[in-house]
């Protein structure tokens, strides 16, 4: 979706606070900040109980779409670590960054991890790009997160962000990394089995934010409600879309916790489809609350509508 970004009160408001405070076990823990709540559940993974996560997005926002407050600022003026997801989709968070005043976090510093690094990226632009395409990422599609598939890789990069700031825990953070690795494949198991009847199925989904969450498990993304990325429809391309959700017999169409709903909901009716909300990111819908929880609604959730 179209990114806009607004900064409220002054940098100062960030730069006043002070490093590091508190102390006993909690000093002592890392201070881990991500753009975005699916990475804080991953570091909190990989982390356990010798980091404290925080989120600089919230599950129910529009992750190309924060306000830069300076609450956000105070966040990154105390970490040690922060975890981007990278491909353009946070660029946001350089203003953060910026505010904050916090030499840990700034761009090429140990503490900074890029997430996506080694991720394999869908729907990377061939042409040129350029604003009248809308929110079109350069770089690629960048909502792989909620892809299990990337999780080994997302993790990996996790782990060693983590270790270049705290060494003497390296091994620790890569055995609950393979904990949690371990536990993610035999939900794998679980999941693919749920959809398997289903592979081949097409729906239809407001942006392009379960993309790499569909192609997992083999569930076509026919369209979208979007005309183009963060643009909203015309009446032509609705109409279009209609006659493409009936001439499919798509049963689905898939929305997000801050998307125009009740558009969907017209839509999915004229076109003979229901409508169904999936998590884009942790915390998205209620109870979904860490990485495998959200991708257990998912599943579930989209199981029941195919079926």
């Amino acid at each position: 979706m179209r990114r806009r970004t607004f900064i409220h009160g002054a940098f100062g408001a960030a730069r006043g606070a002070g490093g590091r405070a508190g102390g006993g076990e909690a000093a002592a823990k890392l201070r881990v900040v991500a753009t975005i709540p699916d990475l804080k559940s991953l570091a909190e993974e990989v982390g356990g109980s010798l980091v404290e996560a925080d989120s600089l997005a919230r599950g129910t926002q529009n992750v190309h779409d924060v306000e830069i407050r300076p609450s956000l600022m105070l966040k990154l003026r105390r970490a040690d670590v922060l975890i981007q997801n990278g491909l353009d989709l946070d660029a946001w968070a350089d203003l953060v960054v910026r505010g904050a005043n916090n030499p840990r976090v700034v761009r090429g510093a140990p503490g900074v991890i890029d997430a996506s690094r080694g991720v394999q990226v869908l729907d990377v632009p061939t042409g040129r790009v350029d604003r009248s395409m809308g929110d079109v990422h350069p770089l690629g599609n960048p909502h792989y997160s909620l892809d299990p598939g990337q999780a080994a890789v997302v993790t990996a990069n996790i782990a060693e962000g983590l270790a270049r700031v705290a060494p003497e825990h390296g091994a620790a953070f890569e055995r609950n990394r393979q904990d949690f690795l371990r536990r993610l494949e035999q939900a794998m198991g679980r999941w693919t089995k749920a959809l398997e009847p289903f592979r081949g199925a097409r729906v239809v989904t407001y942006h392009s934010d379960l993309t790499y969450f569909l192609a997992r498990f083999g569930i076509v993304q026919a369209a979208t409600i979007e005309d183009r990325p963060g643009i909203p429809p015309s009446p032509v391309h609705l109409t279009r879309l209609i006659r493409l959700i009936k001439d499919d017999r798509v049963k689905v169409v898939i929305v997000g916790p801050w998307v125009d709903r009740g558009l969907a909901a017209r839509v999915a009716e004229e076109g003979g489809a229901r409508v169904v909300t999936l998590a884009p990111v942790v915390g998205g819908v209620k109870g979904a609350d860490t990485y495998l929880s959200t991708i257990e609604h998912n599943v579930t959730t989209l199981a029941q509508a195919l079926r």
